[in-house]
Protein backbone atom coordinates (compact mmCIF):
# COMPACT_ATOMS: atom_id res chain seq x y z
CA UNK A 1 0.00 0.00 0.00
CA UNK A 2 1.81 3.19 1.22
CA UNK A 3 4.01 4.27 4.10
CA UNK A 4 3.94 7.58 5.93
CA UNK A 5 5.56 9.53 8.76
CA UNK A 6 4.41 12.51 10.83
CA UNK A 7 6.50 14.51 13.30
CA UNK A 8 5.71 17.24 15.83
CA UNK A 9 8.08 18.80 18.35
CA UNK A 10 11.04 21.15 18.23
CA UNK A 11 12.18 22.07 14.68
CA UNK A 12 14.33 19.39 13.06
CA UNK A 13 16.04 19.13 9.69
CA UNK A 14 14.00 16.84 7.46
CA UNK A 15 17.04 14.96 6.20
CA UNK A 16 17.79 13.79 9.77
CA UNK A 17 14.40 12.06 9.84
CA UNK A 18 13.85 10.98 6.23
CA UNK A 19 17.37 9.78 5.32
CA UNK A 20 19.65 9.35 8.33
CA UNK A 21 17.97 6.71 10.58
CA UNK A 22 18.23 2.98 10.03
CA UNK A 23 15.23 1.80 8.02
CA UNK A 24 14.28 5.40 7.30
CA UNK A 25 11.20 6.30 5.31
CA UNK A 26 13.34 6.60 2.17
CA UNK A 27 14.67 3.09 2.80
CA UNK A 28 11.07 1.88 3.25
CA UNK A 29 10.25 3.12 -0.26
CA UNK A 30 12.39 0.20 -1.47
CA UNK A 31 12.37 -2.22 1.45
CA UNK A 32 9.14 -2.00 3.43
CA UNK A 33 8.81 -4.73 6.05
CA UNK A 34 5.24 -4.28 7.25
CA UNK A 35 3.48 -2.88 4.20
CA UNK A 36 1.24 -4.68 1.74
CA UNK A 37 3.99 -4.15 -0.86
CA UNK A 38 7.73 -4.14 -0.37
CA UNK A 39 8.29 -1.30 -2.84
CA UNK A 40 6.52 2.06 -2.64
CA UNK A 41 7.79 3.81 -5.74
CA UNK A 42 4.74 5.52 -7.27
CA UNK A 43 5.63 8.98 -6.04
CA UNK A 44 5.99 10.77 -2.73
CA UNK A 45 5.14 13.99 -0.98
CA UNK A 46 6.16 16.12 1.96
CA UNK A 47 4.20 18.86 3.71
CA UNK A 48 5.65 21.14 6.38
CA UNK A 49 4.75 24.09 8.59
CA UNK A 50 7.27 26.91 8.90
CA UNK A 51 5.39 29.99 10.02
CA UNK A 52 3.97 30.83 6.58
CA UNK A 53 0.20 31.39 6.24
CA UNK A 54 -0.19 27.91 4.75
CA UNK A 55 1.96 24.78 4.90
CA UNK A 56 4.43 24.06 2.15
CA UNK A 57 3.94 21.02 -0.05
CA UNK A 58 6.28 19.26 -2.46
CA UNK A 59 5.07 16.22 -4.41
CA UNK A 60 6.52 14.19 -7.23
CA UNK A 61 5.82 11.00 -9.18
CA UNK A 62 9.49 10.00 -8.98
CA UNK A 63 10.49 7.21 -6.57
CA UNK A 64 11.53 8.76 -3.29
CA UNK A 65 14.85 6.87 -3.25
CA UNK A 66 15.84 8.38 -6.59
CA UNK A 67 14.72 12.00 -6.37
CA UNK A 68 17.56 14.48 -6.00
CA UNK A 69 15.20 17.40 -5.47
CA UNK A 70 13.75 15.75 -2.38
CA UNK A 71 17.22 15.16 -0.97
CA UNK A 72 18.15 18.79 -1.64
CA UNK A 73 15.01 20.19 -0.01
CA UNK A 74 15.26 17.86 2.99
CA UNK A 75 18.75 19.20 3.67
CA UNK A 76 17.48 22.79 3.90
CA UNK A 77 14.01 22.59 5.49
CA UNK A 78 13.57 22.60 9.25
CA UNK A 79 10.08 22.25 10.68
CA UNK A 80 8.35 21.72 13.99
CA UNK A 81 5.55 19.73 12.30
CA UNK A 82 5.76 17.91 9.00
CA UNK A 83 4.30 14.99 7.01
CA UNK A 84 6.06 12.62 4.61
CA UNK A 85 4.38 10.01 2.42
CA UNK A 86 5.63 7.38 -0.05
CA UNK A 87 3.05 5.93 -2.42
CA UNK A 88 2.18 2.54 -3.88
CA UNK A 89 -0.74 3.19 -6.23
CA UNK A 90 -3.46 0.55 -6.50
CA UNK A 91 -6.37 2.28 -8.23
CA UNK A 92 -5.58 5.80 -9.41
CA UNK A 93 -3.02 7.10 -11.88
CA UNK A 94 0.57 7.89 -10.98
CA UNK A 95 0.40 11.68 -11.15
CA UNK A 96 1.25 14.57 -8.87
CA UNK A 97 -2.37 15.45 -8.08
CA UNK A 98 -2.81 11.95 -6.61
CA UNK A 99 0.25 12.13 -4.34
CA UNK A 100 -0.14 12.79 -0.61
CA UNK A 101 -0.28 14.86 1.52
CA UNK A 102 -3.28 16.91 0.42
CA UNK A 103 -3.60 20.51 1.52
CA UNK A 104 -6.49 22.92 2.05
CA UNK A 105 -5.88 26.16 3.90
CA UNK A 106 -3.99 25.30 7.09
CA UNK A 107 -4.84 21.61 6.85
CA UNK A 108 -2.73 18.67 5.70
CA UNK A 109 -4.14 15.19 5.21
CA UNK A 110 -2.63 11.83 4.23
CA UNK A 111 -3.79 8.22 4.26
CA UNK A 112 -2.49 4.69 3.87
CA UNK A 113 -5.19 2.29 2.70
CA UNK A 114 -8.09 2.38 0.28
CA UNK A 115 -11.84 2.74 -0.16
CA UNK A 116 -13.06 -0.57 -1.52
CA UNK A 117 -15.49 -0.24 -4.43
CA UNK A 118 -14.49 3.41 -4.85
CA UNK A 119 -15.44 3.49 -8.54
CA UNK A 120 -18.98 2.38 -7.70
CA UNK A 121 -19.55 4.91 -4.91
CA UNK A 122 -17.38 7.82 -6.08
CA UNK A 123 -20.37 9.74 -7.43
CA UNK A 124 -22.24 9.36 -4.13
CA UNK A 125 -19.20 10.60 -2.21
CA UNK A 126 -18.29 13.63 -4.31
CA UNK A 127 -21.91 14.80 -4.44
CA UNK A 128 -21.82 14.97 -0.63
CA UNK A 129 -18.83 17.36 -0.70
CA UNK A 130 -19.75 20.97 0.01
CA UNK A 131 -20.17 22.91 -3.24
CA UNK A 132 -17.59 25.49 -2.14
CA UNK A 133 -15.00 22.72 -1.69
CA UNK A 134 -15.83 20.63 -4.75
CA UNK A 135 -13.73 22.71 -7.23
CA UNK A 136 -10.64 22.05 -5.09
CA UNK A 137 -10.64 18.32 -5.90
CA UNK A 138 -7.87 18.06 -8.49
CA UNK A 139 -7.02 14.35 -8.71
CA UNK A 140 -8.53 10.87 -8.78
CA UNK A 141 -7.41 9.48 -5.43
CA UNK A 142 -9.95 8.18 -2.92
CA UNK A 143 -7.95 9.89 -0.17
CA UNK A 144 -8.55 13.33 -1.64
CA UNK A 145 -12.31 12.74 -1.72
CA UNK A 146 -12.15 11.48 1.88
CA UNK A 147 -10.28 14.64 2.87
CA UNK A 148 -12.91 16.94 1.38
CA UNK A 149 -15.67 14.90 2.95
CA UNK A 150 -14.01 15.43 6.33
CA UNK A 151 -13.74 19.16 5.62
CA UNK A 152 -17.43 19.18 4.68
CA UNK A 153 -18.32 17.44 7.95
CA UNK A 154 -16.44 19.98 10.08
CA UNK A 155 -12.75 19.03 10.17
CA UNK A 156 -11.81 22.56 11.22
CA UNK A 157 -14.16 22.45 14.23
CA UNK A 158 -13.91 18.87 15.50
CA UNK A 159 -11.41 16.66 13.61
CA UNK A 160 -12.27 13.32 15.29
CA UNK A 161 -15.98 13.81 14.73
CA UNK A 162 -15.46 14.93 11.11
CA UNK A 163 -13.28 11.92 10.26
CA UNK A 164 -15.77 9.61 12.01
CA UNK A 165 -18.63 11.05 9.95
CA UNK A 166 -16.62 10.88 6.71
CA UNK A 167 -15.69 7.21 7.19
CA UNK A 168 -19.23 6.43 8.37
CA UNK A 169 -20.58 7.96 5.19
CA UNK A 170 -18.12 5.94 3.08
CA UNK A 171 -19.17 2.72 4.81
CA UNK A 172 -22.88 3.44 4.41
CA UNK A 173 -22.51 4.23 0.69
CA UNK A 174 -20.33 1.17 0.12
CA UNK A 175 -22.63 -1.26 1.88
CA UNK A 176 -25.60 0.15 0.02
CA UNK A 177 -23.74 -0.86 -3.15
CA UNK A 178 -22.93 -4.33 -1.86
CA UNK A 179 -19.37 -3.69 -0.59
CA UNK A 180 -18.78 -5.71 2.57
CA UNK A 181 -15.76 -3.83 3.98
CA UNK A 182 -15.65 -0.38 2.38
CA UNK A 183 -12.82 1.27 4.34
CA UNK A 184 -9.26 0.33 5.21
CA UNK A 185 -6.48 2.54 6.44
CA UNK A 186 -4.58 4.87 8.69
CA UNK A 187 -4.93 8.64 8.53
CA UNK A 188 -2.94 11.66 9.68
CA UNK A 189 -4.20 15.23 9.64
CA UNK A 190 -3.03 18.52 11.14
CA UNK A 191 -3.82 22.22 11.29
CA UNK A 192 -0.24 23.20 12.13
CA UNK A 193 -0.85 23.22 15.87
CA UNK A 194 -2.05 19.70 16.69
CA UNK A 195 -1.67 16.29 15.10
CA UNK A 196 -4.41 13.63 14.82
CA UNK A 197 -3.69 10.04 13.78
CA UNK A 198 -6.38 7.38 13.13
CA UNK A 199 -6.26 3.63 12.67
CA UNK A 200 -9.43 1.90 11.53
CA UNK A 201 -10.78 -0.58 8.98
CA UNK A 202 -14.27 -1.94 8.34
CA UNK A 203 -12.92 -5.50 8.60
CA UNK A 204 -11.02 -4.82 11.83
CA UNK A 205 -7.59 -5.53 10.26
CA UNK A 206 -6.03 -2.12 9.73
CA UNK A 207 -2.65 -1.25 8.27
CA UNK A 208 0.19 -0.94 10.80
CA UNK A 209 0.68 2.31 12.72
CA UNK A 210 3.11 3.17 15.55
CA UNK A 211 3.85 6.17 17.73
CA UNK A 212 7.03 6.99 19.62
CA UNK A 213 7.01 6.74 23.37
CA UNK A 214 7.60 9.73 25.63
CA UNK A 215 10.71 11.52 24.39
CA UNK A 216 12.22 11.91 27.88
CA UNK A 217 12.01 8.18 28.46
CA UNK A 218 13.60 7.37 25.11
CA UNK A 219 16.42 9.87 25.65
CA UNK A 220 17.23 8.32 29.03
CA UNK A 221 17.16 4.88 27.41
CA UNK A 222 19.60 5.92 24.63
CA UNK A 223 21.90 8.59 26.04
CA UNK A 224 24.57 7.78 23.44
CA UNK A 225 22.36 8.92 20.52
CA UNK A 226 23.05 12.63 19.83
CA UNK A 227 20.11 12.93 17.42
CA UNK A 228 17.71 11.86 20.14
CA UNK A 229 19.19 14.22 22.70
CA UNK A 230 18.46 17.16 20.39
CA UNK A 231 14.74 16.45 20.39
CA UNK A 232 12.43 18.42 22.67
CA UNK A 233 10.68 16.64 25.50
CA UNK A 234 7.33 16.98 23.71
CA UNK A 235 8.59 15.50 20.41
CA UNK A 236 6.44 12.74 18.93
CA UNK A 237 6.65 10.58 15.81
CA UNK A 238 3.77 8.66 14.22
CA UNK A 239 4.89 6.18 11.56
CA UNK A 240 3.62 3.29 9.46
CA UNK A 241 6.80 1.37 10.37
CA UNK A 242 9.31 2.10 13.14
CA UNK A 243 12.43 3.95 12.03
CA UNK A 244 15.84 3.65 13.62
CA UNK A 245 17.27 0.79 15.61
CA UNK A 246 15.51 1.67 18.87
CA UNK A 247 13.90 -1.30 20.62
CA UNK A 248 11.34 -0.19 23.18
CA UNK A 249 10.97 3.26 21.64
CA UNK A 250 7.75 2.46 19.74
CA UNK A 251 4.20 1.42 20.63
CA UNK A 252 1.55 0.22 18.20
CA UNK A 253 -1.62 2.26 17.93
CA UNK A 254 -4.50 -0.08 18.83
CA UNK A 255 -7.09 -1.12 16.27
CA UNK A 256 -10.06 1.29 15.99
CA UNK A 257 -8.42 4.12 17.88
CA UNK A 258 -6.96 7.57 17.34
CA UNK A 259 -4.31 9.68 18.98
CA UNK A 260 -4.04 13.44 19.51
CA UNK A 261 -0.74 15.26 20.01
CA UNK A 262 -1.24 18.87 21.10
CA UNK A 263 -0.03 21.50 23.51
CA UNK A 264 -2.83 20.52 25.86
CA UNK A 265 -1.37 17.04 26.11
CA UNK A 266 -1.38 13.72 24.26
CA UNK A 267 -4.41 11.45 24.23
CA UNK A 268 -5.22 7.97 22.96
CA UNK A 269 -8.95 7.34 22.44
CA UNK A 270 -11.24 4.75 20.81
CA UNK A 271 -12.55 5.50 17.34
CA UNK A 272 -15.97 4.58 15.93
CA UNK A 273 -17.35 5.85 12.60
CA UNK A 274 -20.58 7.81 12.74
CA UNK A 275 -23.19 6.56 10.23
CA UNK A 276 -25.09 9.24 8.33
CA UNK A 277 -28.78 9.92 8.58
CA UNK A 278 -30.87 8.21 5.93
CA UNK A 279 -31.68 11.60 4.43
CA UNK A 280 -28.06 11.99 3.30
CA UNK A 281 -27.94 8.67 1.47
CA UNK A 282 -28.90 8.50 -2.18
CA UNK A 283 -30.78 5.39 -3.34
CA UNK A 284 -28.57 2.91 -5.16
CA UNK A 285 -31.01 2.97 -8.08
CA UNK A 286 -32.95 6.26 -7.96
CA UNK A 287 -35.11 5.32 -10.94
CA UNK A 288 -36.39 2.26 -9.05
CA UNK A 289 -37.85 4.39 -6.27
CA UNK A 290 -39.46 7.01 -8.45
CA UNK A 291 -42.32 6.30 -10.90
CA UNK A 292 -41.60 7.14 -14.47
CA UNK A 293 -43.76 9.90 -15.92
CA UNK A 294 -46.51 8.50 -18.14
CA UNK A 295 -47.22 10.04 -21.50
CA UNK A 296 -50.75 11.42 -21.79
CA UNK A 297 -52.66 10.90 -25.02
CA UNK A 298 -55.65 12.89 -26.09
CA UNK A 299 -58.59 10.96 -27.48
CA UNK A 300 -58.64 13.00 -30.66
CA UNK A 301 -56.00 15.19 -32.28
CA UNK A 302 -56.65 18.94 -32.11
CA UNK A 303 -58.41 20.40 -35.13
CA UNK A 304 -56.15 22.07 -37.69
CA UNK A 305 -55.84 25.78 -37.44
CA UNK A 306 -56.75 27.45 -40.69
CA UNK A 307 -56.50 30.94 -42.05
CA UNK A 308 -58.59 32.41 -44.88
CA UNK A 309 -56.99 32.28 -48.26
CA UNK A 310 -56.38 35.80 -49.45
CA UNK A 311 -56.46 34.97 -53.11
CA UNK A 312 -56.99 31.75 -55.07
CA UNK A 313 -54.25 29.84 -56.82
CA UNK A 314 -55.04 28.25 -60.18
CA UNK A 315 -55.35 24.52 -59.79
CA UNK A 316 -54.10 23.63 -63.23
CA UNK A 317 -52.58 25.09 -66.35
CA UNK A 318 -55.92 24.92 -68.19
CA UNK A 319 -57.77 26.78 -65.46
CA UNK A 320 -55.41 29.75 -65.70
CA UNK A 321 -54.88 30.58 -69.32
CA UNK A 322 -52.34 32.89 -70.93
CA UNK A 323 -54.36 35.89 -69.91
CA UNK A 324 -54.44 35.06 -66.24
CA UNK A 325 -51.03 36.43 -65.46
CA UNK A 326 -49.14 36.75 -68.74
CA UNK A 327 -46.84 33.91 -67.84
CA UNK A 328 -46.15 31.24 -70.43
CA UNK A 329 -47.58 27.96 -69.18
CA UNK A 330 -50.32 29.67 -67.13
CA UNK A 331 -50.56 30.89 -63.54
CA UNK A 332 -49.80 34.27 -62.02
CA UNK A 333 -46.24 35.52 -61.88
CA UNK A 334 -46.38 36.09 -58.11
CA UNK A 335 -47.55 32.56 -57.38
CA UNK A 336 -44.95 31.02 -59.64
CA UNK A 337 -42.22 33.16 -58.19
CA UNK A 338 -43.14 32.17 -54.67
CA UNK A 339 -43.29 28.52 -55.68
CA UNK A 340 -39.78 28.52 -57.19
CA UNK A 341 -38.19 30.54 -54.38
CA UNK A 342 -39.46 28.12 -51.76
CA UNK A 343 -40.91 31.05 -49.81
CA UNK A 344 -43.94 30.89 -47.56
CA UNK A 345 -47.21 31.41 -49.35
CA UNK A 346 -49.05 34.19 -47.61
CA UNK A 347 -52.63 33.19 -47.03
CA UNK A 348 -52.09 29.43 -47.39
CA UNK A 349 -53.90 27.25 -44.79
CA UNK A 350 -51.80 26.23 -41.78
CA UNK A 351 -52.32 22.47 -41.59
CA UNK A 352 -51.12 19.61 -39.47
CA UNK A 353 -48.30 17.94 -41.42
CA UNK A 354 -49.05 14.65 -39.70
CA UNK A 355 -52.45 14.66 -41.37
CA UNK A 356 -51.85 16.33 -44.78
CA UNK A 357 -54.75 17.06 -47.08
CA UNK A 358 -55.32 15.26 -50.35
CA UNK A 359 -52.49 15.84 -52.77
CA UNK A 360 -53.27 18.22 -55.57
CA UNK A 361 -52.09 18.52 -59.16
CA UNK A 362 -48.76 20.06 -60.00
CA UNK A 363 -48.82 23.85 -59.82
CA UNK A 364 -48.03 25.84 -62.95
CA UNK A 365 -44.42 26.62 -63.62
CA UNK A 366 -43.09 23.37 -62.20
CA UNK A 367 -42.96 21.05 -65.21
CA UNK A 368 -39.79 19.20 -64.13
CA UNK A 369 -40.80 18.58 -60.55
CA UNK A 370 -39.94 14.92 -59.67
CA UNK A 371 -43.10 14.67 -57.52
CA UNK A 372 -45.44 16.20 -60.07
CA UNK A 373 -49.01 15.48 -59.15
CA UNK A 374 -48.11 14.75 -55.46
CA UNK A 375 -47.97 18.08 -53.64
CA UNK A 376 -48.80 19.07 -50.10
CA UNK A 377 -50.72 22.23 -49.54
CA UNK A 378 -49.02 23.02 -46.21
CA UNK A 379 -46.66 25.99 -46.26
CA UNK A 380 -42.95 25.38 -45.91
CA UNK A 381 -40.58 27.67 -43.99
CA UNK A 382 -38.48 29.98 -46.11
CA UNK A 383 -35.32 28.10 -45.18
CA UNK A 384 -36.53 24.95 -46.93
CA UNK A 385 -34.08 24.43 -49.80
CA UNK A 386 -36.71 23.19 -52.29
CA UNK A 387 -40.14 24.09 -53.62
CA UNK A 388 -42.71 25.54 -51.29
CA UNK A 389 -45.53 23.20 -52.16
CA UNK A 390 -43.86 19.88 -52.95
CA UNK A 391 -40.61 20.14 -50.96
CA UNK A 392 -38.65 18.76 -53.91
CA UNK A 393 -35.15 20.01 -54.61
CA UNK A 394 -34.77 22.74 -57.18
CA UNK A 395 -34.43 21.44 -60.72
CA UNK A 396 -33.76 24.65 -62.60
Amino acid sequence: MCRWLAYTGSPVLLTNVLYTPVHSLIDQSLHSKLGAETTNGDGFGIGWYDGAPAPGVFRSIEPAWNDQNLRELAGHISSHLFFAHIRAAIGSAVQQTNCHPFRYGQWLFMHNGFIDGFAAIKRDLVLAVDESLFPQIKGQADTEVLFYLALTFGLADDPPDAVARAIGFVEACGRQRGVTDPFQGTIATSDGESLWAFRYSSAGRSRSLFFSRDARTVKRQYPERPALQQLSDDARFVVSEPIGDLPGAWAELPEASYGVVSKAGDQLLPFTPTPPSKARLRPANPSATQPRPQATLTSQPPPPTTAPISRPIASSATAAGPGAGGVPGGGRAGDRDRHERGGELVGEPVLDVDQPPDPGPAPPGCPSCPRRGRHWSAPVPRRWPGHARCRSPRTR
